[in-house]
């Protein structure tokens, strides 16, 4: 791909549809310095790894784009644009980039919470479909006792569709910075985190029903709901809350996010 070619289809598609940059940045709170330097591929002015592509996943859903398509231009453009200059020859050793091992921490860290959340989700769906069935027979043996016969019939085993929606979905939320700044962390009312993470780190937090996330620099926090990216928390360069719940999580697996 030529260099180019991905920031000028992204603000073709942009004009297409005229939009603002200024309504790109209301609606995914994305400020307007990173959406330029997208349109413009100044990746040096733009906070790089996995925000750099939660920016670009946000503008797709937005402009209404296949996410995955664009993805694969961004990391196209970006990779061209990575390739390394070469430099006149020096009698040294070069020593390796600082960035290596911090991405190759980051990637670790997303794998591993990847497991750790798709385990947690699966022993939770278990435990509440046996606590469900559990429920049920015990309800059944006292009107048995009660009528004094074998024969009465069982009661009707509810649907999969009935139980799929008294079941709650266990929250897992990943909060990742590329910048040190303080976050607070809420799951369910109960306080869980009221600290600074520092840039590069990551923590991973459960809940039943709703986050509230609260960040001193908003632009420098990534959120991630059961492994799927969400909106920032809010002004890029000012502080933030966000509630997140099982509706933000259905929104952005097919639903239509509001603006």
């Amino acid at each position: 791909m030529a260099s180019g070619t991905f920031g000028e289809r992204l603000k073709r598609e942009r004009e297409m549809r005229e939009v603002s940059l200024k309504e790109v940045t209301t609606a995914t709170r994305i400020g307007s310095r990173f959406l330029e330097a997208l349109e413009n591929e100044e990746w040096d002015k733009l906070p790089g790894g996995i925000f750099n592509r939660g920016f670009v996943r946000s503008i797709a859903r937005f402009l209404g784009l296949d996410e995955e398509n664009l993805l694969a231009e961004y990391d196209m453009a970006r990779g061209e644009q990575s390739l390394p200059v070469p430099q006149p020859y020096e009698n040294k050793i070069p020593r390796p980039p600082i960035w290596i091992p911090v991405l190759a921490v980051l990637a670790l860290l997303a794998v591993f919470g990847g497991l750790i959340a798709g385990g947690i989700y699966g022993w939770r769906r278990y435990a509440a479909h046996r606590a469900a069935k559990q429920s049920s027979s015990s309800a059944l043996l006292p009107a048995q006792r009660q009528t004094g016969t074998a024969n009465v019939m069982p009661a009707s085993k509810p649907s999969s569709g009935s139980l799929t929606s008294s079941i709650a979905i266990p929250l897992d939320l990943a909060v990742s910075t590329s910048a040190a700044t303080r976050v607070r962390v809420l799951a369910d009312g109960a306080l869980l985190l009221d600290a600074e993470i520092p840039a590069g780190g990551t923590r991973h937090f459960s809940a039943s029903r709703q986050f509230e996330v609260t960040a001193a620099d908003s632009s420098s926090v990534l959120l991630e709901l059961n492994g799927r990216a969400m909106p920032p928390v809010g002004t890029p360069g000012a502080s933030g809350t966000i509630v997140l719940s099982e509706k933000d999580l259905r929104q952005a697996s097919g639903g239509t996010p509001q603006p």
